[in-house]
């Protein structure tokens, strides 16, 4: 996700600066989900959903990061080793008091939300990573500050140098409000298509968009303030430009920018969108608009359907429509459903 490239860039500084990056795959810590930023217990993953996150997550690092300059280690390979008496060991280096320092923590207990005690645990595990790797410098957004300090706090005890814990800023989200997270579904992929990541990044707001710049592009205060006298929707065309250049390459952006300024600046129908058969989303001749849209999988719920549509934000075939009891027969000719300026697809 985008968020990850905040970090990756300053790793690359480093890197290009003659440092090397450790990259750490937590495929033991995840069996216990980071509590970080969270009111209520993360869920467990699978061995395989782990799997296959870790090979998404080193293909999007390399991307940006030097493979030659990077240590890729996986904790497994230490904490599979620990005895449940090292595991108490490494429990009383830490008190209950010290924990509830965390304002996640402090939260959920004045609230009386269950926090379990392998959370409590969360924060050794990962400092116990800065210990083990005996590192220099542990990199992590504002919400890893206190598991990177924990990580200090064990390398002291432990007669080592202690770390230096730089945090970056938090990446907001296509919402602009919460951080970018895959359970808030505000979130840009690396290997999204480039039409898709072109979008998003168009749809972000005139303000979040100078952080975008600042984070993800690394420009200057100085460089963002020359670029605020010019006209707002042609500085989130370059930056979606630039973005979907470094993962897509510069053909794919300029397609991508090509096709944007068809549909949503001259109000064409893209040539490409998904299709679907009148039979897989209808149980008849006829059927309620809501229930096709919602047998398409684009959308979150039925309820969010309803509100497009009073919304007005819904057209058949270019024509508005507003009665969430609408039905529709199977079309001939096909017709294409409109959801907003960025949601196209076909019924046959």
């Amino acid at each position: 996700m985008y968020w990850h490239l905040v970090v990756f860039n300053k790793l690359r500084q480093f890197q290009d600066l003659g440092h090397q990056a450790i990259l750490i795959i937590g495929d033991f810590t995840t069996t216990i989900g980071d509590p970080s930023g969270r009111s209520s217990t993360r869920p467990v993953l699978t061995e395989a959903e782990i799997r296959q996150n870790a090979e998404t997550y080193l293909e999007q690092a390399f991307r940006i990061l030097d493979k030659d300059k990077t240590r890729v280690v996986y904790n497994s390979e230490w904490f599979s080793k620990m005895s449940f008496s090292d595991c108490l060991g490494l429990a009383r280096k830490m008190t209950v008091a010290r924990m509830l320092e965390r304002d996640d923590f402090s939260k959920r207990h004045r609230e009386n939300v269950p926090i379990s005690i392998i959370e409590f645990l969360y924060p050794l595990v990962q400092g116990y990573d800065s210990l083990i790797l005996d590192a220099d410098v542990e990199l992590g957004g504002t919400d890893q500050l206190f598991n990177n300090l924990v990580g200090r706090s064990l390398q002291k005890d432990a007669g080592k140098s202690q770390q230096i814990v730089m945090t970056l800023p938090l990446l907001v989200g296509l919402d602009g409000v919460k951080k970018m997270s895959k359970s808030q579904d505000n979130y840009i992929a690396f290997n999204d298509s480039p039409k898709d990541m072109f979008g998003k990044i168009m749809s972000i707001s005139d303000t979040t968009m100078w952080d975008y710049y600042r984070l993800l592009l690394l420009y200057s205060a100085e460089e963002v303030k020359e670029l605020e006298s010019a006209h707002p929707m042609e500085c989130k065309k370059a930056l979606a430009s630039k973005l979907v250049g470094r993962f897509h390459g510069p053909e794919a952006a300029d397609a991508a920018r090509a096709e944007f300024e068809l549909v949503f600046s001259k109000n064409r129908i893209p040539d490409e969108m998904p299709e679907f058969l009148w039979s897989a989303v209808a149980t008849g001749s006829e059927e309620s608009l809501v229930n096709v849209m919602a047998a398409t999988g684009l959308f979150a719920s039925k309820k969010e359907i309803g509100r497009f549509i009073q919304q007005g934000a819904v057209k058949l075939d270019g024509n508005a429509v507003s009665d969430t009891m609408l039905r529709l027969s199977c079309p001939e000719p096909p017709v294409v459903v409109q959801v907003g300026k960025r949601v196209f697809f076909r019924i046959r």
